[in-house]
């Protein structure tokens, strides 16, 4: 019984080693050869992406498309490619690579690679990279690649690349997509849109989880994305962005912001935003004009002064003791930013230039007693400037505006809100609220799409939206213009002013730090300025914002309004319909002085040239040749009487006329210069025996 045992467990043992070698021999010594033919025979159809759609300004230029990119590989170990086929091929095809725009080696070197990497049996072999759509399909002629997939081993793979042809022009508005990264601007808003829908294809997985396409075709074809128009300008925008980094560059500027936005319809036409990078360079960073809120200083006394309007408080007339610019309030100073040396100012005048006294007093003296807190809290609301604009892009900044008596109030929140402290503001809410003020009260939404299209096909449309058909009374906002205009007229922005056309807005200069730090930085500043051109006829409201220029000038009325006036120029410039056309008065009676005379020439393409122009014209000769001659507001076409037997005078003529009867009777011609003739070597009358007459134009 005992050797029967024994020898059933040695059996047992050998079989349990055998196992074990096999094993060891399949994993370690033939795993690569198994992993591989597993890999090559699993199939499965995967996600091809859609092309994303173009991003297009209000009159059709590209903001934003995708530029097609292929890379050319190889699968050398495709079923169909044996060894005769591939010898016979493979020098010819590596000449033609070698010739390719993109191509990477000479074709010795192609040779080689072609030759190793079918040793190695790679199925996925690198040829060229940024291949273009018409060398690819060049490139399915070459030997070997026009036997078909099988035969040839050719794959093409395609990837996008996103182009933005106008660079840093609203390059952070445009935004992007990108993989673990929050979507940024109009392509994340409206990604859902741009994207389209993934087709499928048959795929097949080689070696190292590399997905290589069965055949060319695709099951499901991908759905392209559609494109969205937005309401940018080209112009407006690229003046804005110049005018914006031109002042960040001389200012020194750690960053600017500027939007204009369409008064009656809340379009946004050019918004800019420049930073500087981690590297120094000036750059679309992020988007300030909408994404950062910030106290805004002087330019927020509007609101305070339209309280103070509303609700019967004050009329632009009256006077105000201002204390040459000085005040207390629970034991702390204010100062006027500019000495003035005046003890008393009506309301018009302390806004024109910007009066941190007068404008504190005005609120802390009428808001400041049971109630009336509240009641100016409530009247903010009522210019909507607690509430976000709602613009389509991501990432709009909350405003801040406190509640009366709520936490952090004190004695001092008053005065300092009404000169723009103690809240804050994004630079997209105060331009929407200033544009109120331009549209007679109707607070448009700012908004950047217009329209949705495929293939140019109308899918939606974007209307303007009014967020409050009027902020406040007609009598408050009247007064709030004629103050507007009075600053840029009388006030701290009399340095933009032009006689071309009116404007009105207001600078604010905000202390973005009190003290020195640690490290010995002195206080730095923010300018700003906002307001809306023609002043007469709105058309566009515009802000500016400079954070932290360092080179010597702070105010708003210094960097930013002129940057506000370059902006404007370029806009008033490019409206047509601001401009009065040349034929729409009257057309003016021709005068005498300033008709052409002593014009000499055929008579049928004198009067010929006269009808042409509209010029009066009376012909007085019967002759060919003739004269102009201005009598009154008509010309008066007179002889020029011609000798056929003599020299003729051809002053005054075209060359033409003038070769035409100098050679008629057989004289030759020499000229110098251009225009009319002004002189000539023979003198009329003279009797012609073929000379040479040399012709002096002009």
């Amino acid at each position: 019984m005992l050797w029967r045992l024994y020898l059933v467990f040695l059996l047992l043992v050998v079989f349990g080693l055998s196992i074990f070698i096999k094993a060891v021999k399949v994993q370690v010594l033939e795993g690569p050869k198994w992993r591989t033919m597993a890999d090559s025979l699993y199939y499965d159809y995967r996600n091809v992406k859609a092309e994303r759609g173009n991003i297009y300004t209000e009159n059709g230029s590209l903001l934003a498309t995708s530029i097609p990119n292929f890379e050319i590989r190889m699968d050398l170990k495709a079923p169909g490619m044996v060894d005769d086929l591939f010898t016979e091929n493979r020098d010819t095809l590596a000449l033609c690579l070698s010739k390719l725009r993109t191509g990477m080696y000479t074709p010795g070197g192609y040779v080689h690679l072609l030759d190793e990497n079918r040793k190695k049996g790679n199925r996925y072999t690198l040829l060229a990279k940024n291949v273009t759509y018409p060398e690819v399909q060049e490139i399915k002629k070459f030997p070997l690649f026009n036997k078909g997939v099988h035969k040839g081993g050719l794959i093409v793979q395609s990837t996008s690349q996103r182009a933005k042809p106008f660079k840093m022009n609203a390059h952070r508005t445009i935004g992007y997509i990108r993989e673990n990264a929050q979507p940024v601007g109009l392509e994340g808003a409206f990604d859902n849109v741009l994207a389209g829908e993934e087709g499928m294809r048959l795929m097949q997985r080689i070696s190292g989880r590399t997905w290589i396409p069965v055949n060319d075709l695709t099951e499901i074809e991908p759905q392209n994305g559609k494109d969205i128009v937005t309401t940018l300008n080209i112009d407006i925008q690229n003046a804005t962005e110049k005018a914006l980094l031109k002042a960040i560059k001389q200012n020194n500027a750690k960053y600017g912001c500027a939007i204009v936005m369409e008064v009656k319809t809340g379009k946004i036409r050019a918004i800019s935003n420049i930073g500087k990078t981690e590297e120094g360079n000036l750059w679309e960073t992020y988007n300030y004009a909408v994404g950062v809120s910030s106290q805004p200083g002087s330019t927020f006394k509007l609101a305070a002064v339209m309280a103070l309007l509303e609700d019967g408080y004050v009329s632009p007339n009256d006077s105000i003791f201002v204390n040459k610019g000085k005040a207390d309030f629970d034991g702390e100073s204010m100062e006027d930013s500019s000495p003035h040396g005046h003890e008393y100012l009506s309301l018009q005048k302390a806004f024109e230039i910007s009066s941190n006294v007068a404008i504190a007093q005005l609120v802390n003296k009428n808001y400041k007693r049971k109630g009336g807190a509240k009641r100016f809290i409530n009247r903010l609301k009522q210019f909507r400037l607690h509430q976000q604009t709602g613009i389509e892009i991501k990432g709009e900044g909350d405003p801040f505006i406190k509640e009366a008596f709520g936490e952090k109030w004190s004695g001092l929140t008053l005065p300092w809100m009404s000169i723009g402290y103690e809240l804050e503001l994004t630079p997209i809410q105060l331009l929407t609220f200033y544009n109120a003020v331009a549209n007679d009260g109707r607070m448009m939404k700012p908004y950047l799409v217009t329209e949705i299209q495929d293939y140019g096909k109308n899918i939606e449309k974007f209307h303007p939206v009014v967020l409050n058909r009027a902020i406040a009374s007609q009598g408050t906002v009247n007064k709030a213009q004629q103050m507007l205009e009075g600053v840029v007229e009388n006030g701290t922005a009399m340095g933009i002013k032009t006689n071309a056309y009116k404007m009105a807005g207001k600078t604010g200069t905000t202390v973005t730090r009190y003290q020195a730090d640690i490290n010995g930085k002195k206080k730095e500043y923010q300018a700003s300025f906002v307001g809306y051109f023609p002043a007469d006829k709105p058309m566009y409201s515009c802000i500016v914002v400079v954070n932290t220029p360092s080179n010597g000038k702070i105010y708003g009325s210094q960097v930013a309004a002129p940057v506000f006036r370059e902006i404007a120029d370029k806009c008033y410039i490019k409206s047509i319909d601001q401009h009065k056309a040349i034929n729409e008065s009257d057309k003016p009676k021709l005068i005498a002085a300033k008709l052409p005379s002593a014009r000499v020439g055929f008579k049928k393409d004198m009067k010929s040239v006269l009808d042409y122009l509209g010029m009066p014209s009376k012909v007085n000769t019967r002759e060919d040749w003739t004269y102009i001659a201005p009598v009154n507001d008509t010309l008066d076409m007179r002889p020029r009487l011609v000798d056929n037997n003599t020299v003729p005078d051809v002053r005054g003529m075209g060359l033409r006329d003038a070769i035409y009867l100098l050679e008629n009777n057989g004289l030759r011609v020499q000229t110098a210069g251009i225009g009319k003739v002004t002189k000539q070597s023979i003198k009329p009358g003279t009797k012609t025996l073929g000379q040479i007459v040399y012709l002096n134009l002009n």
